[in-house]
């Protein structure tokens, strides 16, 4: 099951929010359970970025979902500034989630079609009055903040806007609320190549401005890279790796890694980054029945005997690098 542990995690004063053993399973009918979170363990400091990358299915959204309770993890803890979140009902719940907004993957089909782009931003001022400055200086002040002029979208529906400016919008509304912790959901796999750079540098600015911490989930390691101070590797429900980012490129340490690595395209005729085994052909298994010890085992050039029988625990290969593998590169 690559891997479980939680050596990685740092001390607990150091940390806004720290998750161990997270457990997320669905029903999959006949009394079967489609495991798509196993014990993942995590956490970050406050205004760090932690990049939680895979590829599609291996349970990265889930885990950042479960995070903000949107659904409940099956098991684990979720503590956030020393407050466990599984514990929370209710409205106690529903008033604590103002500290957590979410970022979506397509930006248009998360707005709603009926309503301005000032009506959309403005709505969770509606539902959550704060005090000081009115609602509709509060909506002005973010719009402009991510590069978009009230005068001009505040009336504007979101199908009269680009992809780019609609995931502004879309920003601006997680900002409203003056969360602390934000979830960013793939927020550039459905942009252009040439809004992408735009929307990954305006994230960095509002992490400064207004002093957020973001999980930022993708499959594109190039992308993570650029944005994260920590990057966490899963792969079907567990962590294969965490590392720094120029870490976890230049001396990649698990297999699986370095095949993600691989797939980044490159300029150069060079040797691909990660290096490493070629890829195997093996499919991605069933996350209803994973493999025994290693899931990745099935896909891995390096499987041993081992392997299938024994789970590898997370443990430091390097400085700030841990790895859950038996044969580590």
């Amino acid at each position: 099951m690559a891997g479980t542990g939680k050596v990685h995690l740092r001390d607990p004063g150091e940390v806004v929010l720290r998750v161990e053993d997270l457990v997320v399973e669905f029903p999959a009918g006949r009394g079967r359970k489609v495991h798509a979170v196993s014990g993942i363990s995590l956490d970050a400091r406050a205004g760090e970025t932690i990049g939680l990358v895979g590829e599609s299915g291996c349970g990265k959204s889930t885990t950042g979902r479960a995070i903000l309770q949107m659904p409940p993890p099956t098991r684990g803890s979720v503590l956030f500034d020393g407050v466990e979140l599984t514990r929370l009902r209710g409205e106690e719940l529903r008033r604590s989630r103002t500290h957590f907004q979410m970022i979506f993957q397509d930006p248009i089909s998360s707005l709603n079609p009926r309503r301005s782009v000032r009506e959309i931003v403005r709505e969770g001022l509606l539902i959550w009055p704060r005090g000081g400055a009115p609602a509709d200086e509060r909506v002005d002040e973010l719009l402009q903040a991510v590069g978009l002029d009230p005068a001009l979208v505040g009336d504007r529906r979101p199908h009269e806007l680009s992809g780019g400016q609609c995931q502004r919008v879309c920003i601006a509304r997680a900002l409203v609320l003056a969360p602390r912790l934000l979830l960013c959901d793939e927020p550039v796999s459905a942009l252009d190549v040439s809004v992408q750079a735009q929307i990954l540098n305006l994230l960095e600015e509002m992490k400064r401005r207004y002093d957020l911490t973001l999980l930022f989930v993708a499959h594109d390691l190039a992308v993570v890279k650029r944005v994260s101070d920590r990057i966490v590797v899963m792969y079907l429900g567990k962590v294969c790796e965490v590392a720094a980012p120029d870490a976890l490129y230049q001396r990649p340490a698990h297999p699986y890694t370095a095949l993600l690595l691989r797939s980044v395209p490159e300029l150069d005729t060079g040797e691909p980054a990660g290096g490493g085994p070629a890829r195997t052909a093996a499919e991605t298994p069933s996350p209803v029945a994973p493999p025994s010890g290693c899931r990745f085992r099935t896909r891995c050039p390096r499987a041993r005997g081992v392997c299938s029988t024994t789970e590898p625990l997370l443990r430091e290969v390097g400085a700030d690098q841990y790895v859950a593998c038996h044969f580590p590169e």
